[in-house]
């Protein structure tokens, strides 16, 4: 079993490739938190969340045998993650693709912000009310821009590996991160400079 935590992604997949189920363990322990708030912030209802990670897993471990290095792991994934996401929506037609400027019901729930020590509740209060606003400009991102900052900040890929993930350039997932990241600095107040 792979246990060294200077093991690769890419070492610990030809790992279980080859029958090391650790590996696998490892890397679902390591990437399932990022995966699982990529396929919700894009569907936004759990349940469908729930059913489209555990479909990329899935695929992932159907896949495992002919794994070959080609990029990075979480290019691997995320890209697999992609496509499920776009199986559903072909599947279920445009109309599913919720807009995320309705408050509904069915959205999920946000976990809050630790909170602030007793003698600080206006810190707290004000930590609250920037994740909300945080939320509400990421939901209102078009689809791809929201999906190239999410990639980013959750996964942590490139914008190579987002070009790579989502299948366009990288001039136009560079774009797309730029715009992103502009919309949400100008909704929190942040200047380009900061």
């Amino acid at each position: 079993m792979v246990t060294d935590a200077a093991v690769s992604d890419e070492q610990l997949m030809i790992a279980y490739r080859d029958g090391d189920a650790g590996a696998f363990d490892t890397l679902y322990r390591k990437h399932k938190g990022g995966l699982y708030r990529y396929m919700l912030r894009h569907c936004r209802d759990a349940g469908v969340a729930d059913e489209l990670f555990q479909d990329v897993w899935m695929n992932l471990i159907r896949a495992r045998a002919s794994y070959t290095v080609q990029a990075k792991f979480t290019t691997y994934i995320y890209k697999m993650a992609h496509n499920r996401l776009i199986d559903h929506y072909r599947k279920h037609g445009q109309a599913l693709m919720v807009s995320f400027d309705d408050d509904t019901e069915d959205a999920p729930v946000v976990a809050e912000p630790a909170a602030a020590p007793r003698d600080e509740p206006e810190k707290h209060l004000d930590i609250k009310q920037q994740a909300a606003q945080l939320l509400e400009l990421l939901s209102a991102l078009p689809l791809p821009q929201r999906e190239a900052f999410v990639m980013q900040y959750e996964g942590g890929m490139s914008v190579e590996e987002i070009a790579d993930a989502t299948g366009v350039t990288r001039e136009t997932a560079k774009s797309r991160l730029r715009y992103a990241l502009a919309k949400i600095r100008q909704g929190m107040g942040i200047g380009p400079w900061q």
